[in-house]
């Protein structure tokens, strides 16, 4: 009997024991529940988003381009237009309703327009009530994120956001007893064991929302006991501590439901933009029950690998939300028959844009911390136009794929810009443009050819009193100093030299030594601080062979030069990133347009003249084979030693564009600036909407009829007469009459059947 009562004695002070234990470790399961829950729970990352697609009278804008920018974010094609998110079209009219979105400078509601073109231009821009409407701006589509070491992403809704049906239909399907249970429930459980028990394996789960919730918010998966305890004792506590709606909006955020290559889609306010590129609140029937679906097993029945396996549990949903009287019998059929409506990864088009992404990260490192780019939940809303990033990548891609026969190889990058304010439009740095990698625009520093001859020409035009455009230049042979201490004897692309050349034939035609010659009568030191005036800020050899391209520079390094040309001689930074605003949608930061007058207009007038000489007469010719000569262009071609780099570098009065190809290994690409380069610059600029090059309408230009080729004033319908700007005072001297007059329009036909065959 003692014996009995020592051993009782022993088991009460165990279980006491085990009782404090158990209460002590509560205790420390309950501080790690409360800590979390009202802390910070998640890392959310940097939302980066292109910058809005405005329409208003005057735009230049394909209609099919708007239709397919509007799918591509979820708008939803109808007869009828009654809610934001939709559109209607017939013909060149479209009905769209925008949503309303909070913008870096306020947000904006939603909007119903009516939207009218004429070819590719917007003509009328209406409310519902007939009424003029200045500007309509739609929702910017979201483009990537900056991401944790974990690689989650979500998007934060609030219970009140998700449509009733789902949250319905998810507590139907997996805790019909939500609302009564203490986190467990242990008629859940005893139900399951039971079934799993018949079935010989695990066939049905116990877990509540809760249990779910506690398990990825806290624990592992690891299939332990000890893990099923801990699971069990933070759901009791967690149900103590927080309401039910509470727990509810955690989990609605939390849920994992997809993947897109390291990034893990949680939350159903991500899964409906990347299953449906939709906002939640947007969502059908159909495509609330295939998320509910997903719940459980996003893998399994991932609707884009296993169409036939996700709407066979669609239909099961659906099935359950008519029966338990969430929605009628005939809505869930009707809603049975539809398609999934699951847009492509390449619709999605999220994080198909690294180079840009790239460009973005390196600007925002400038001013935040990694840990605040990729846990803050910041909103970068960036200078990226989605339509004009999207026809440089697929000009790269198809043109590459033209000329990769002779150079399996063969790489590109490019970067396009706004010509008039700097905004940087596109990126490309691989001609596989959503390959995460090196970025050929950013990184890529390659010899430049000819591109910085117009730099030569323009510290030429600077001093009026002793070059012009017609100005004779030594087009012969030169050795100079290679500041090596040897010589240097450039040669031109053909080998052969021609005597004295007017300036602008110079620079059209890309003569290497007339070039060498003028740069090396002006100094070298002047040249380089032109190129460095121009906006180039790395440091080049002071070596003569930098001036016809030895030096090696990014393509975004050329891009800022260009800026610079095509602005009229505004220097200013590409802007990659237009506002930056907190996760209240606070603004944090703007970044304004920066400009800095960087060249008078009258030497920067000449010199843009010059540069469309290059498009009519020169190097760049072959870009009028497919884009109108009433369209103005201007640009420059580069080629390197062994035509191992193609470069070409051009602007229109709008956009301003630099491409480049070449090899990684730096072999041979028997591609020219040409041949190669000009044609992923021609083929981007004839499937956008471009205007022509426009005069800087400086009062100090001049337009004299010319000979150039004397450099000697004409009459006007003289034979060989060209009309050409010059700085006032500085036109020619001489005169030379008429040997033989041509009249207007035999002169401008000659003209036209002389420039097809050069």
């Amino acid at each position: 009997m003692g014996k009995l009562r020592r051993g009782l004695s022993v088991l009460i002070k165990l279980g006491v024991v085990g009782l404090i234990l158990l209460a002590a470790y509560s205790v420390y399961l309950d501080a790690v529940v409360t800590k979390k829950f009202e802390g910070k729970k998640w890392a959310i990352p940097a939302q980066v988003y292109a910058r809005p697609l405005e329409l208003y009278e005057g735009q230049l804008l394909n209609p099919n381009e708007l239709q397919a920018q509007l799918r591509r974010q979820g708008y939803q094609a109808v007869r009828d237009v009654r809610r934001p998110g939709t559109f209607a079209r017939t013909g060149s009219r479209f009905t769209i309703y925008s949503r309303g979105f909070h913008f870096p400078d306020g947000a904006e509601a939603s909007r119903y327009a009516n939207v009218a073109f004429s070819g590719n231009e917007v003509v009328s821009l209406k409310g519902k009530a007939a009424e003029n409407i200045p500007l309509l701006r739609l929702d910017p589509q979201p483009v990537g994120g900056i991401y944790p070491s974990t690689f989650e992403d979500r998007i934060l809704i609030r219970e009140s956001q998700a449509p009733k049906p789902l949250i319905k239909a998810l507590l139907a399907i997996e805790d019909k007893n939500f609302y009564d249970h203490w986190g467990i429930s242990p008629s859940s459980i005893a139900r399951a064991f039971l079934v799993n028990l018949r079935a010989g394996g695990v066939v049905q789960g116990g877990s509540t929302l809760t249990q779910q919730l506690v398990k990825n918010f806290y624990l592992s998966n690891d299939r332990t006991l000890s893990r099923k305890i801990n699971e069990a004792i933070m759901s009791v506590l967690l149900d103590f501590h927080y309401s039910k709606d509470e727990i509810l909006e955690t989990y609605l955020n939390e849920v994992y439901l997809g993947q897109h290559g390291r990034r893990a889609i949680h939350g159903f306010g991500l899964a409906s933009h990347f299953y449906f590129a939709q906002p939640i609140q947007e969502l059908s029937l159909a495509r609330v029950a295939l998320l509910v679906a997903l719940v459980k097993g996003p893998s399994y029945y991932d609707p884009r690998r296993f169409p036939e396996r996700a709407k066979e549990r669609r239909n099961l949903i659906l099935d359950v939300m008519a029966e338990e009287g969430i929605v009628p019998q005939s809505e869930a059929e009707r809603s049975k028959k539809l398609p999934l409506g699951v847009v492509t990864r390449e619709q999605l088009n999220t994080s198909a844009y690294p180079a840009y992404i790239d460009m973005v990260k390196k600007q925002l490192r400038e001013d935040y911390d990694e840990r605040d780019l990729t846990s803050e939940g910041l909103r970068i809303f960036t200078n990226m136009d989605p339509i004009i990033q999207r026809y440089a990548q697929k000009s790269m891609t198809e043109t590459v794929g033209q000329l990769d026969k002779d150079s399996p190889d063969l790489q590109g990058a490019m970067v396009v810009t706004s010509a008039q304010t700097g905004d940087l439009l596109a990126v490309v740095g691989d001609r596989n443009p959503g390959y995460v990698g090196f970025n050929r625009a950013l990184d890529a520093r390659r010899p430049v050819g000819s591109l910085l001859k117009p730099a030569i020409y323009l510290t030429a035009l600077e001093q009026p009193a002793r070059f012009t455009l017609t100005t004779p230049v030594k087009d012969k042979l030169i050795q100079v100093d290679d500041g090596q201490g040897g010589l240097w004897e450039p040669s031109n692309y053909d080998g052969k030299s021609r005597g004295m050349v007017p300036l602008q034939e110079a620079l059209a035609k890309s003569y290497n030594q007339a070039a060498i010659q003028t740069g090396m009568a002006l100094g070298l030191d002047n040249v380089l601080n032109t190129v460095e005036r121009l906006g180039v800020d790395k440091k080049l050899p002071a070596y003569p062979s930098v001036m016809l391209g030895a030096a090696s520079l990014s393509p975004m390094d050329i891009a800022s030069m260009y800026q610079t040309i095509a602005s009229g001689g505004f220097k200013m930074p590409l802007r990659a990133i237009d506002a930056v605003v907190d996760a209240r949608g606070q603004p944090l930061r703007r970044y304004s347009i920066s400009v800095e007058r960087a060249f008078n207009s009258a030497p920067m007038e000449l010199l843009r003249h010059a540069m469309g000489e290059v498009m009519r007469e020169g190097t760049g010719r072959r870009a009028y084979w497919s884009i109108s000569q009433d369209i103005q262009l201007a640009g420059k071609s580069g080629t390197t030693n062994d035509s191992r780099d193609s470069w070409f570098a051009g602007f229109t009065g709008n956009l301003m564009a630099v491409t480049w190809l070449g090899n990684d290994d730096n072999s041979p690409t028997n591609l020219t600036g040409s041949s190669g380069a000009l044609r992923v610059w021609t083929r981007f600029m004839q499937q956008v909407p471009i205007k022509s090059v426009q005069s800087l309408n400086s009062e100090q230009i001049e337009y004299v009829w010319t000979k150039p080729a004397a450099n000697v004033r004409t009459g006007k319908r003289c034979e060989g007469a060209v009309k050409v700007p010059y700085i006032k005072g500085s036109e020619p001297e001489g005169y030379q009459g008429c040997s033989r007059a041509v009249s207007e329009p035999v002169k401008t036909l000659f003209d036209s059947i002389k420039s097809w065959f050069e």
